[in-house]
């Protein structure tokens, strides 16, 4: 009897905080939901600017969300958390639901790195083929300033860091 009340009382706590770890959002612009949470994945629908959404997990840059009876995954910058709709959306709004925190003066940008989770950042290793890879789309100057004039744009000097010194003293004493 013991057995049967405990393990009820498990699954009715696990059921629990299922449902209290959904979230609501709305989403930011006419976007897709993907069957997997890759922008290559086969879309499963499409939810407008303004739709509420149900967040029930994020993975990388995407959130698994509940759009009506549509489950799919959605771009994390696609949706802001909380409640609200669009009225109240701002930079700090994309900020938070970028980053699932509701002060914006605790975020640490990663730029370069959405889509990466911090799993995936601590096992990240040092791959000599990639960079080759990367190597190899390096262009000569010239084409890249060809491009840049094709755009309109215009080049800058900019003065190099200074080389790296041997460590000073912090104090003026030395070390008396």
């Amino acid at each position: 009897m013991k057995k049967t009340v405990l393990t009820t009382s498990a699954l009715a706590f696990c059921l629990l905080a299922g449902a209290a770890a959904a979230t609501p959002g709305t989403v930011l612009r006419n976007e897709k939901l993907y069957a997997q949470p890759s922008a290559s994945a086969s879309a499963a629908a499409s939810v407008n600017k303004g739709a509420n959404v149900t967040v029930l997990s994020k993975q990388g840059g995407w959130l698994r969300v509940t759009a009506g009876k549509t489950t799919g995954w959605i771009r994390l910058l696609s949706v802001r958390v909380g409640g609200g709709g669009l009225a109240s959306v701002g930079v700090g709004d994309v900020v938070g639901a970028a980053t699932t925190r509701s002060d914006p003066s605790k975020v640490v940008a990663v730029a370069g790195l959405r889509g990466l989770s911090d799993e995936e950042l601590k096992v990240a290793k040092f791959n000599a083929e990639e960079l080759a890879r990367l190597d190899s789309l390096a262009v000569a100057p010239a084409q890249a300033r060809n491009f840049a004039a094709a755009g309109g744009l215009a080049s800058a000097q900019i003065k190099l860091l200074p080389k790296p010194q041997a460590s000073q003293p912090a104090s003026s004493w030395g070390d008396n």
